[in-house]
Order: structure tokens, then sequence, then C-alpha cells
């Protein structure tokens, strides 16, 4: 008979040694960082090669293991808890080490590493994005680029379609990293027809008065630039319906140029048009409304020698557009 402790406890009881709890699978956590990098089961499912209920299963395994719940599941999403945050910070490093010496090898011979798969959006990667990175070609960079509105293009870099995004907003949560990589100024413009019927005095003078009835020509319906400039440069709202929609900034400026009306366009898409005299600035604000965009990719370190040198390339060639 076992002796009983004055408490009532065993001698093999809270005194005694705990066993010692079994190490945590690789492979469980291999999969809990995809979904935590990721933020979604079915986005972790095809980064890995595996299904959806296998993805599923293995991290409801690893959270009984812990003790914890590593996840919120949520109709878009998975939202990592507080202990998921910590846990990522602990085994991305040497997940992503073990990562590159399972997929190379320490003996490997050399493999051209696979292309960059690179988006933003049409404007900036057409006018800067792809002139910056046109010499990494001659080092054996391959480019695979694709273009579109930010939102798609994020989900795309959890789901891991790309390898990096220009993003025209700043990103929250820890799904994916970003550093700012440009400012674009916007600038309120006219054809220079357009500018002698408003005079830039009269905006001057006048603010959003001098504009009213002039046709306005935007991205789309909800004038998403004009409206901010409104706002930030007049103090107003702006009601007025476009006169013109096209869903691409460099067809805007082609129709102001025109003369179809006025328009708000970042000026490093206009610079050209500037310096010639076919748009004229309506009005130089001394706090004109910018824009930061950042460069985003998903934690971690990329296998792809490549991506480290088409984003160390944008950071460099950022600063000059």
């Amino acid at each position: 008979m076992a002796h009983r402790n004055s408490d009532g406890t065993g001698a093999e009881g809270a005194g005694a040694p705990q066993a010692p709890r079994a190490p945590l699978d690789l492979s469980l956590l291999r999969t809990f960082l995809a979904v935590h990098r990721s933020g979604s089961f079915t986005a972790a499912a095809r980064l890995l090669g595996l299904s959806q209920p296998t993805v599923t299963t293995q991290v409801r395994s690893l959270e009984q293991q812990l003790g914890r719940e590593l996840f919120e599941r949520r109709p878009r999403g998975a939202v990592p808890t507080s202990v998921a945050d910590e846990l990522a910070i602990q085994v991305a490093g040497p997940l992503d080490a073990l990562a590159a010496v399972a997929d190379r090898g320490p003996l490997a011979t050399e493999r051209t590493p696979d292309p960059v798969h690179l988006a933003g959006p049409a404007e900036l990667v057409c006018a800067r994005v792809l002139p910056a990175l046109a010499p990494l070609t001659d080092q054996g960079v391959r480019l695979r680029v694709t273009m579109g509105l930010t939102d798609e293009l994020l989900d795309g870099l959890r789901g891991g379609r790309f390898d990096l995004v220009i993003s025209t907003m700043r990103l929250r949560g820890r799904t994916l990293s970003a550093v700012p990589l440009a400012d674009e100024e916007f600038v309120l413009v006219a054809s220079p027809a357009w500018a002698r019927r408003i005079g830039p005095e009269r905006v001057a003078a006048d603010g959003a008065a001098a504009l009213r009835g002039v046709p306005l020509v935007a991205y789309a319906d909800d004038l998403p630039i004009a409206r901010r400039y409104w706002w930030h440069v007049f103090g107003e709202r702006l009601t007025a319906r476009p006169a013109l929609t096209v869903p691409d900034l460099r067809g805007v400026r082609s129709a102001v140029a025109a003369g179809a009306g006025i328009s708000v366009l970042p000026r490093y898409l206009c610079l050209e048009e500037l310096a010639a005299g076919a748009l004229v600035p309506l009005l130089l604000p001394e706090d004109p409304p910018i824009n930061t965009g950042y460069l985003a990719q998903r934690p971690g370190t990329p296998r792809n020698p490549h991506v480290l040198l088409v984003r160390d390339r944008l950071l460099q060639a950022a600063p000059s557009w």
C-alpha cells in the first residue's frame, strides 16, 4: 500500500517529478505556421499540397497537445490568438531554415531559382516598377507580373500566388509583413483649354466653387481619389458625379489631356505631360494629398534568392519615383 501524506496525497503525488511532455511534431508546426501566415485553412492547404480537412485535423491535434486554442475560426478565415502569435515567433525562423535545407540539401547542385511572382496596381507597375526591375533580367531573374486591385492581390499573397505585392494601403495584422515603398503626391489637372476656361487663379481664390459644373474624369464612379483631394485641400465633400470613368489612371490622363474635363492624378504618372504643357495644374497647395505605397510579403525568409533581389531593387529605386 502506498504511503499517504498528511494532506491525503500519495507519495508519488505532487512532489513526484512530472512525466516529460512528448515533443511537438514538426509537421504539425509546419502546418500551423502555414495557416498563421496565409490567414486561412484553405489557403494553407494549397500552399502545403494537402487537403483542407487534413490541415484542420493537424491544427486541432497541435491545439490538443498544447492545451490552448490557436485560431478563432471565422467565415473569412482563421484569426490567430495571442498564443498562436507567440508560437509563430518561436518557430518561424527554425522552420524556415530547415525548409531551405530540405529543399536544396547541403550538398545539392545549384538549380535555377523559380520565377518571382510580383503584383501591384497597373499604373505604378507599368510606369515605375518594370523600368526599375528591367536590369535584373540580365542577372537571370525571371519575373511573372500580375496587375489588379490591392484587396484581391493581397488575398493572392496570403494564398501563396505571389511572392511580393505592391499595396496602395497600409496592412493590418500579422499574416503579412510590409515596408513603406514610396509616396505618391496627387495633383489636380486639366487640359490647357479647360485651364483657361476655369482659371487657376480662380481655383486658388474660390476653391472648389470655381470647379462646379466642370466635367470630372475619374477612375471609378465613387471618385475615390478626387473625393480625398476635395476633403484634404478644399475641406469639402465632393458630391458631383463623374462625366467619364475609366478603370485605369493612364486612360484618365489621356482623356483629360484630350479635353474631357478635370481630374486628380498621381504626379509621377503625369510628369511628362505637365512638363510639356499637355496638362496644367489647377492648384499647387502647400500640403497636397499623399498616399504611401507598401511592399508586402509573407513573413519569413524567402527560399528563392531572386525574391530578395527584386525586393532590394524596388526599395533602392522607389525613393526616386
